[in-house]
């Protein structure tokens, strides 16, 4: 019986990790205007200013916190729609770990199935410790408390926040890890995988919005975590996929044809 021909990737260039250049467009860069954009909306209004018309184009009220759209299509089956792209990753890298066909994929699809559960794990982590309000929490919006900055000191007596960074959208921008993995794939296709998860995370931070679920500067803080951990699970990973591809790497004897 002919064995299962291997399914082969493309020895794709890696970035120089050590190059200057690549820290400096993939790290400083983005904290840079992460820090800049944080402080137009967290220090200078301009998460209230962005909430402020939201809520006044939805009547005073938060109109879209309970409709179908926003709390269902976008909500709900757009977090299931997630989870259900996780599991096929999850699934294509057992399969590529346990035989010959897939190996070549073996460290891009580990890479991508970690940066999506770290990244959304990481953000549901910080949400714990942040202790910071939603929007219709808030009097200015419907609710009954007082807006405390993230690193004002927060009255004993007032109940916990849990909404920053923004959560939901998480599910979404955690794809961004899609441009890495295509840099270990085939860096041609990197922007596409940046677009689906920048639009992904897009709509689900935006329908949020609507809903008086999150500030601005939440979804923004989201995407800046999600993008940090992609980076680093990429610079720690990419190494050893190099390894794995080199023509000189001796096989286990368990691999030889």
């Amino acid at each position: 019986m002919s064995s299962v021909p291997a399914v082969s990737l493309p020895l794709a260039k890696a970035p120089a990790l050590r190059d200057p250049r690549f820290l400096r467009a993939h790290l400083l860069q983005p904290l840079l205007a992460t820090l800049v954009l944080s402080t137009l909306l967290m220090s200078l209004g301009g998460d209230q200013w962005v909430a402020d018309q939201w809520y006044r184009l939805e009547g005073q009220h938060w109109a879209l916190q309970n409709a179908w759209v926003t709390a269902h299509l976008v909500h709900r089956v757009g977090k299931w729609t997630s989870t259900a792209a996780a599991l096929v990753a999850i699934v294509l890298c057992t399969q590529a770990w346990r035989g010959q066909r897939l190996a070549a994929w073996r460290w891009p699809l580990l890479y991508l199935v970690l940066a999506v559960a770290l990244g959304t794990g990481v953000v549901s982590w910080l949400k714990s410790i942040t202790n910071m309000d939603c929007p219709w929490d808030l009097a200015r919006y419907g609710g009954t408390r007082e807006y405390i900055g993230l690193f004002a000191s927060r009255p004993h007596a007032m109940a916990r926040g849990l909404c920053f960074p923004a959560g939901h959208s998480s599910a979404g921008f955690a794809w961004i890890s899609l441009y890495f993995f295509a840099l270990m794939v085939r860096p041609a296709w990197r922007w596409r995988g940046l677009a689906v998860g920048l639009v992904a995370g897009g709509v689900f931070g935006l329908s949020q919005q609507l809903r008086g679920a999150h500030f601005l500067s939440h979804d923004l803080w989201t995407l800046a975590t999600c993008w940090l951990v992609s980076l680093s699970l990429y610079l720690a990973v990419q190494p050893l996929l190099q390894r794995s591809r080199s023509p000189h790497r001796t096989m286990p004897a368990g691999e030889q044809a």
